[in-house]
């Protein structure tokens, strides 16, 4: 009983429902989460104020830089199934916590570096791996917390990354300028340490159904009953006043010459009975599920993942060159991408505002969000001074929250896998996105090196988001079962309606024939 008391103290004792809470503990989870969000991807997404300063001191060109980026991104989403396996063996709280000793063990080692090759190690690798560690389990958990407001929640909480870049790309510019961006770096890195205490407040859920109570089948009389039983042992009797006694002792029983007791007579049907009400086990947590690659809508919705990851993590990054290739000052090339992080947010909360409405169709307004997202993208060349940039920032900033705020949570959605199959489904999306993820900036750092135009990596980003609308069109269809064959439905649906046909109960025609024989008596 001690235990028990410590656990719930410390916080550390799961937390057992018998339906989804939508609240409770979920809100500590979910602020959690907001801090865990600014730590990892907001630091991400702030690294650009460091992109010039590397190439220099580094004596490097633009793609081989953006590669440090690219490299942690790839082992954060390529691991995600690691992070899977991890938190259902080991629990989300613990594998948070290590992965917060990962980050920083990264960030502040990348204060050594003396190539760009360590840079791919320390925060590429070490870090990356820190990053899926954090950031998975915990919008996983967040997740299992909530249901009919998972979406708004999930949204909201999110915009840590957004506070996160709004607050430390003019922090870091500012703190680089005095103590150098080393320095800047390993203050990053010791920052990054709060992860641990956000890692502790993950308490594990529990959803047990609550036990359906069965409805017991009327008693008979008793002295029917009785009389019924005592059928069998007697032969010829006119009244019930006969001299037989009413009872079920087997001692009235002719040949029997001696009596059992009455408790060991029922002793086998009540085993059997004990058997048939006893809970039926709870069935075995999969580590690692790979059975979503079958489903067709999923399949689709990570191909959407796949493309839609180019236009995340670039444009983030080549803003404040392509800022400065216009002849902003960098003070001003700061406020650009802050503006891009405070449009983010109202983009995120208004998307999980929107998707908490029922009903209402989400895969459809997530597909409108990504191909104005394209839009966008387009958008950033044709813009030449602050304001037009400034503009830019804001629109891109605001569609990107929508569509970066939901496609996780998404998957938790009846179109695409489901609740049940969220946990591993996550694993596997971010691990598909992890090719995106590698590819997408030094891609566009090889069409910069060629064209030596900054505009050429948002025509990239843009071709990409554009594939992923294509294959996000599809994701409802194939759930429906559209895409597939016309004969394969046919016989689906007439399987369908064999089982419906199979499915009448037992008792169905004795029940009949028992109501036949009583109207005719």
């Amino acid at each position: 009983k001690m235990t028990v008391k410590a656990e719930k103290m410390l916080c550390t004792a799961p937390n057992v429902y018998t339906e989804v809470p939508d609240g409770g503990w979920g809100w500590i989870v979910a602020l959690a989460f907001f801090f865990v969000e600014a730590l990892t991807y907001g630091i991400i997404k702030s690294f650009g104020v460091f992109f010039n300063d590397l190439m220099e001191s580094f004596d490097e060109t633009n793609s081989r830089i953006s590669w440090i980026i690219s490299i942690c991104v790839f082992v954060q989403t390529f691991t995600a199934p690691l992070s899977t396996v991890l938190s259902n063996r080991f629990g989300h709280r613990f594998v948070v916590m290590i992965g917060g000793v990962f980050i920083s063990t990264g960030m502040v080692t990348a204060y050594f570096s003396r190539t760009v090759l360590d840079m791919y190690v320390t925060i590429g690798v070490i870090s990356g791996l820190g990053y899926c560690l954090s950031f998975l389990p915990t919008v996983t958990l967040l997740s299992q917390y909530f249901d009919k407001r998972r979406s708004l929640v999930t949204a909201v909480a999110s915009t840590g990354e957004c506070f996160a870049v709004f607050s430390f790309a003019p922090a870091i510019t500012a703190l680089k300028e005095r103590i150098g961006w080393r320095y800047s770096i390993l203050s990053v890195g010791l920052l990054q340490l709060s992860i641990i205490i956000c890692g502790s407040l993950l308490r594990p859920i529990i959803i047990r159904e609550r036990e359906a109570v069965k409805a017991q089948p009327p008693e008979e009389p008793t002295e029917t009953k009785y009389m019924l039983e005592n059928e069998q042992t007697r032969t010829s009797i006119d009244s019930i006043d006969s001299g037989v006694e009413i009872t079920t002792s087997p001692s009235n029983v002719p040949g029997k010459t001696k009596a059992e007791p009455k408790s060991e007579e029922p002793k086998e049907p009540l085993q059997k009975l004990a058997e048939n009400d006893r809970a039926p086990p709870e069935p075995k947590t999969k580590l690692l599920d790979f059975s979503v690659l079958k489903e067709g809508s999923f399949i689709c919705y990570t191909f959407f993942g796949l493309f839609a990851t180019l236009g995340f993590f670039a444009p983030s990054i080549y803003i404040i060159p392509l800022s400065l290739s216009f002849g902003i000052s960098k003070d001003h090339s700061a406020y650009i991408l802050s503006s891009m992080a405070v449009a983010e947010v109202f983009g995120r909360v208004s998307a999980g505002w929107l998707f908490n409405k029922k009903p209402i169709r989400k895969i459809y307004i997530e597909l409108n969000c990504v191909i104005l997202l394209s839009v966008a993208l387009f958008a950033f060349p044709f813009a030449s001074e602050f304001w037009g940039l400034m503009s830019c920032s804001i629109f891109f900033g605001f569609m990107l929250g929508t569509v970066a705020g939901t496609h996780l949570p998404l998957l938790a959605e009846d179109d695409v896998v489901g609740i049940e199959k969220m946990s591993s489904a996550a694993g596997v999306y971010v691990f598909i996105q992890s090719l995106a993820g590698l590819a997408g900036p030094p891609l566009a750092g090889v069409l910069v090196d060629m064209t030596h135009d900054y505009s050429s990596a948002f025509y990239s980003c843009a071709a990409g988001v554009v594939l992923s609308a294509m294959f996000l069109s599809l994701v409802r269809p194939c759930k429906a079962g559209l895409c597939r064959p016309q004969k394969q439905r046919a016989e689906e649906s007439e399987a369908a309606a064999v089982q419906v046909v199979l499915d009448v109960p037992d008792d169905f025609i004795d029940t009949d024939i028992g109501k036949a024989e009583s109207s005719g008596k």
